[in-house]
């Protein structure tokens, strides 16, 4: 068992820190306040070849595994990028994996490198108004039908709060092919990757606290035509490899949270040792000290549950009590450390250019998103403990 990391990782963790140093806290200060996607911070990782990180070698990847990728967002976030810098480039960077597990090689030769290049952004369509969580409920139809352009899909319903739609090329999206009163189990519905045609997609930013510069939005799809070209796998399994990416989505969000939690602690360690009340700097209380000492235990251990989930994984062992337990304690953690670290700045935390503010607004996207945490503790219970399922 060896908690350190091999000359390889922190070759990647050092060489993120180098890329990230242009784009520092003052950077995404400005993003938050003027709004704007990060497309130079975007295009300095694509030209660098990070987004091709868990992607396969032979599509211009450099085909490394969920631990390598959880290291290099827990390394942007930590940074002092936050949740915005990593979910700038997190779709990018393990959203497309449905394609790259379950796709054709002609769809992965058609998708991947333009994704890797930095040409593509893409988005992911899955959550809808009226079904939240409860991803079966779905209701967007995808009506299969032929034309003088040949085998196709018509496309029509609503999807919510999908980021970076305002900059999207291209949509992973989650349809229904099947009636649901026709369906058993978990089928009918299909994944597609296809454009973001906006003559059919209207899409809609919502207004919203925190991340301002990663929009949220909602789509009204209206009679999109998605290529049979453009289907993932078989018709009616889309749910099924929605799932398969469920695990390394957590551990990644987990990492990124870590991310987050670590650089508001840094700076209200650093506020602690610098801000002198009572002719002495008010670490040196224990009231200021101990629930940052705490938050550093936290963290600690948070990150230890993240990379075993992706020991796990990249071991293709069974992870998703790792992987789910991996982010809620990351989130959880993260919370707190924002919490303790404006409660350590007082009134100053208020104060934009000392960025708590919005660690602060950022740390409820991991506890929120992509689950609540009430649905993690309901799946260890159910999955772990063996107690009756509740939902």
């Amino acid at each position: 068992m060896d908690f350190q990391l091999s000359d390889d990782q922190q070759q990647i963790v050092a060489a993120i820190e180098r890329l990230c140093a242009p784009f520092d806290a003052d950077y995404w200060l400005q993003r938050d306040t003027e709004g704007g996607f990060p497309h130079d911070f975007h295009q300095a990782l694509a030209q660098a070849g990070w987004l091709g990180i868990a992607m396969p070698p032979a599509y211009g990847g450099a085909g490394l595994g969920i631990t390598e990728a959880a290291l290099m967002m827990h390394t942007i976030a930590a940074t002092g990028a936050g949740l915005s810098g990593a979910s700038a480039v997190h779709m990018n960077i393990f959203g497309l994996h449905p394609a790259v597990v379950f796709g054709s090689d002609a769809q992965k030769a058609r998708w991947l490198p333009p994704l890797i290049a930095g040409h593509d952004k893409a988005c992911f369509g899955v959550t809808e108004p009226d079904s939240g969580l409860n991803t079966l409920g779905l209701k967007t139809r995808a009506v299969r039908g032929v034309d003088k352009m040949g085998d196709h899909y018509r496309v029509s319903g609503q999807k919510l709060w999908i980021s970076t739609a305002q900059v999207a090329n291209r949509i992973l999206l989650l349809a229904r092919t099947t009636p649901q009163d026709q369906c058993t189990g978990t089928e009918g519905l299909s994944l597609f990757y296809t454009a973001l045609d906006r003559t059919a997609i209207a899409v809609h930013e919502i207004p919203k606290m925190g991340r301002k510069a990663v929009d949220s939005n909602q789509l009204f799809i209206d009679d999109l035509r998605v290529p049979v070209e453009d289907r993932i796998g078989e018709e009616g399994q889309g749910f099924a490899y929605i799932l398969h990416g469920l695990n390394p989505e957590r551990i990644l969000i987990g990492a990124e949270a870590i991310g987050l939690g670590r650089a508001a602690l840094a700076r209200a360690a650093a506020y602690a040792k610098e801000r002198i009340v009572f002719d002495r700097p008010i670490g040196q209380n224990q009231g200021i000290a101990h629930p940052l000492a705490r938050n550093w235990m936290e963290l600690e251990a948070a990150h230890l549950m993240v990379h075993k989930a992706a020991a796990l994984y990249d071991s293709h062992r069974p992870c998703a009590a790792e992987a789910n337990a991996a982010k809620y304690l990351g989130a959880e953690a993260c919370w707190r450390a924002c919490e303790n670290a404006m409660f350590t700045h007082g009134g100053m935390g208020y104060a934009k250019e000392y960025h708590i503010e919005r660690y602060l607004r950022e740390a409820w996207i991991p506890r929120l998103a992509p689950v609540s945490p009430q649905l993690i503790l309901c799946f260890i219970a159910e999955k772990v403990l063996g107690l009756p399922k509740s939902y």
